[in-house]
């Protein structure tokens, strides 16, 4: 009788599978790997090595709390000469003295999460258990039959494996770009990603229920954009706050990058952490979806509706003088950022595979939870509503009408005169470059084609079609060059007359400073021209002069101001609104590299910025940041205040861990200047061998 199989040590290789999987920055201390794709260990026996047809090994490998193998969270299996096509497998590799190389390999419908790993080793009756490790399954992008292949390999670079990106904000004529840290295999990160998905409501409801659907990354997809916000009191990520008040937290402009929010939220035991919105929220969920291997990025729709009620009509209501006269809860946001995912939809009809739209910024309950999506994009272009997840709310948020109401002095209301503005410049950061890529025909058809009518009768879309009339009387707002803080500046009014007749009317000018939501603060420049007369085919051009001392006190962090103008002809009564939202231009963040940058030794970068204001900043911070380069946040805190015009500058030195391209991000707070962002991009050498 042969003796015991008795197993010593063993290797999961972390680092070699860390490699092969894609995963090597997580595996410093634990082996992670993606599902449908083989991964070896080695085994190692004392006193005498695996004989074939005597020895019999089998493996257990379980995740959650109650693994069970209906629920496919629990599978046993034994080694075998070919894989197993459908289930867990493990193939014996070779075999030198002692030590046995096995592959083993997980299906590509396998749930996602922390597994446990057991080897047991029979001989005859006899046998013994050795539990080998806990190990991380992933998504995986680069398998064709896992749900969320992506065929494209410099696109899975940038949208499962790049570590930072840009996220696009501003207004719509006046597109900006924000740098973002995602570090998505930052330390820790990957372990606070589960945590997330254990202590979702579902988890808590039905464990078994909750991890027998992580297979599917709708579902996870789902619970991330629950997850991310807290509005269900579900010990979600963030709290949202829009008002300019977040002195007792951070201001969401302030945050460069996910790893900062999500591992204060771990470390301060699952509390939200104040305070973010929408970019905040969507870059957040684009971390965690990047983490769990499910290609995401970040998206931003320009002038994007938010449709209280369904009837895909925004109302907004102003005054003679261009003030709103009342709030309406439908509202126009300057830009809306929410996330792409990229998988299949095996749960709907043939044709929805592709991105979704997932937006985890709270707006509306969906299933009675604060979450919205997976939204096909095509279902959204074709105006297939009643699809799965929430794609009227998303629909109306790039295709909504807008129709200004004046309500004149007697309480009169008068329809204006408006042409489509919702959902415009929808963008995204191209593959593998700092540009911006338009992916607005994703979303809708050209406007004023015959697909559009359709798409809009099919979703009972009644457009006003008030497509700019070539008749009668046009108004524009235009803006001089350099829209910069701490500067005055010029608006025009551009009303053109395009019939053969002579027109008078009156023209009111109304800038206010306002909140990238639509909201709007006190006044900063007004014009009120009683008598214009306009010449037949004639173009005429009203100038308004911002001034800095008017702006100053009021300019909201998102630094922008609405600009409103009326247009009233005489003769018929008629209204005409233009409205325009003008950045105001925060000043650049200088950032000089200096030396030669290689992996492991030390880097000096040099940081300046210049205070543009008129006034002195007081409570200056720089914070510099950088997956692959700094280790976590840098943060320098100016002793003395900045005078005008003067320059800030320091030096911050760090030890780069990891070759190839990087971001070094850098945000700029102070009492008068805020969320000033800059960033460079560093080539880091590899370390010579």
């Amino acid at each position: 009788m042969a003796e015991d199989l008795v197993l010593e040590k063993w290797d999961l290789q972390s680092e070699r599978n860390g490699r092969e999987h894609r995963t090597a920055e997580m595996c410093g201390q634990q082996l992670v790997v993606r599902r449908g794709q083989p991964f070896t260990i080695t085994l190692c026996f004392s006193g005498r090595a695996y004989e074939d047809g005597v020895d019999k090994l089998a493996f257990n490998v379980e995740t959650g709390p109650c693994p069970i193998e209906e629920s496919g969270t629990r599978s046993h299996f034994a080694m075998t000469d070919f894989p197993e096509e459908s289930g867990w497998s493990a193939v014996m590799q070779q075999q030198d003295e002692d030590s046995l190389s096995i592959s083993l390999c997980s299906p590509t419908s396998a749930r996602v999460g922390r597994y446990s790993l057991t080897l047991e080793a029979s001989t005859g009756y006899q046998g013994s258990s050795y539990l080998l490790g806990n190990f991380v399954l992933l998504f995986n992008p680069w398998h064709p039959e896992d749900t969320v292949f992506l065929r494209d390999e410099d696109e899975r670079r940038e949208y499962v494996l790049s570590q930072q990106g840009l996220i696009y904000q501003g207004t719509r004529d006046y597109i900006t770009s924000t740098p973002w840290n995602f570090g998505q295999f930052e330390d820790e990160i990957l372990s606070i990603c589960l945590k997330l998905l254990d202590i979702n409501p579902k988890f808590l409801r039905d464990q078994n229920k909750d991890c027998s659907r992580r297979n599917d990354p709708a579902y996870i997809g789902r619970v991330v954009s629950a997850m991310v916000n807290c509005n269900d009191e579900d010990r979600g990520v963030l709290a949202g706050r829009w008002d300019n008040h977040y002195e007792d937290g951070m201001s969401p402009m302030a945050w460069i990058g996910s790893v900062d929010i999500l591992k204060r939220w771990n470390n301060f035991g699952c509390q939200p952490v104040k305070y973010g919105q929408c970019w905040v929220f969507a870059a957040v969920a684009c971390t965690v979806m990047r983490c769990l291997g499910v290609p995401s990025r970040v998206v931003t729709n320009y002038n994007s509706a938010h449709d209280t009620n369904g009837n895909l009509v925004i109302d907004r209501y102003l005054n003679e003088t261009g003030e709103e006269d009342r709030r309406s809860r439908d509202m126009i946001w300057n830009f809306h950022c929410w996330v792409e995912s990229w998988m299949a939809r095996p749960d709907l009809a043939p044709g929805y595979d592709g991105w979704q739209a997932l937006d985890p910024t709270p707006q509306e309950k969906s299933e009675g939870v604060f979450c919205c999506g997976p939204a096909p994009v095509r279902a959204i272009k074709e105006g297939d509503l009643h699809l799965k997840y929430d794609i009227p709310f998303i629909f109306a948020e790039v295709n909504a009408d807008v129709v200004y109401w004046v309500v004149q002095g007697d309480g009169s209301q008068k329809k204006s005169i408006h042409s489509s503005v919702v959902g415009k410049n929808i963008s995204t950061k191209s593959v593998g470059r700092d540009s911006r890529e338009d992916i607005t025909h994703t979303y809708k058809y050209p406007e004023g084609s015959e697909k559009e009518r359709e798409v809009f009768a099919k979703a009972e879309h009644e457009t006003s079609s008030l497509r700019e009339e070539d008749e009668g009387l046009h108004l524009k707002i235009k803006l001089s060059e350099g829209a910069n803080n701490g500067c005055d500046f010029d608006i025009f009014a551009v009303v053109t007359n395009n019939t053969d007749t002579e027109r008078g009317c009156r023209l009111m000018l109304c800038a206010r400073t306002a909140s990238y939501s639509g909201a709007v603060g006190p006044q900063c420049g007004m014009k009120d021209l009683l008598n214009l007369t306009l010449e037949p085919r004639a173009e005429k051009s009203v100038p308004l002069r911002i001034l800095y001392e008017k702006y100053r006190e009021s300019l909201t962090q998102d630094n922008l101001i609405k600009v409103v103008a009326l247009l009233t002809e005489y003769q018929t009564g008629d209204i005409i609104v233009a409205v325009r939202d003008v950045y105001i231009k925060n000043p650049e963040i200088k950032i000089r590299i200096l030396g030669e940058p290689m992996q492991n030794r030390k880097l000096v970068a040099e940081v300046s910025l210049v205070n543009p204001l008129a006034e002195p900043l007081h409570n200056c911070v720089f914070v510099v940041e950088g997956a692959g380069l700094t280790d976590g946040q840098r943060i320098k805190e100016l002793e003395e205040p900045v005078e005008p015009q003067e320059e800030a500058r320091f030096r911050v030195d760090f030890v780069p861990p990891q070759a190839g391209l990087h971001k070094l991000m850098v945000d700029f707070e102070s009492n008068k200047l805020t969320g000033v962002k800059g960033y460079r991009n560093v080539i880091i050498a590899p370390q010579p061998k």
